[in-house]
């Protein structure tokens, strides 16, 4: 991911949850906060709700995957965390992708 840095400190995740603005579809909620500088920072969270540990880092690097291929399409400068759904452990490539854009064009972050 040439233009996103990673949100790995709980702390930063907390900030995003309690400042930011969330928009949500049937696989994934998206919470986003400007972050005040060229980067985005992106972070992950799939809960074991989803499924078991296999399951989980699957859905984990299926919205990873969906975001770097589609990440020319976001404007720079803002935290985002994406959660995955418990629909979302069945779901296949195309299906998590085509959330992402979604709430992409929801969250008004199309360049």
């Amino acid at each position: 991911m040439v233009f996103t840095e990673s949100l790995k400190k709980n702390y930063q995740f907390r900030f995003v949850y309690n400042k930011g603005h969330s928009r949500a579809n049937r696989l994934l909620v998206m919470y986003v906060l400007a972050n005040g500088t060229e980067l985005n920072r992106l972070g992950i969270c799939v809960s074991k709700k989803v499924g078991k540990s296999v399951i989980r880092s699957r859905v984990a690097r299926l919205i990873r995957e969906s975001y770097r291929l589609n990440e020319n399409k976001f404007r720079g400068g803002y935290d985002i965390v994406i959660i995955a759904r418990a629909s979302c452990a069945e779901a296949q490539f195309v299906q998590v992708e085509s959330a992402l854009l979604h709430l992409t064009k929801k969250q008004d972050l199309n360049r």
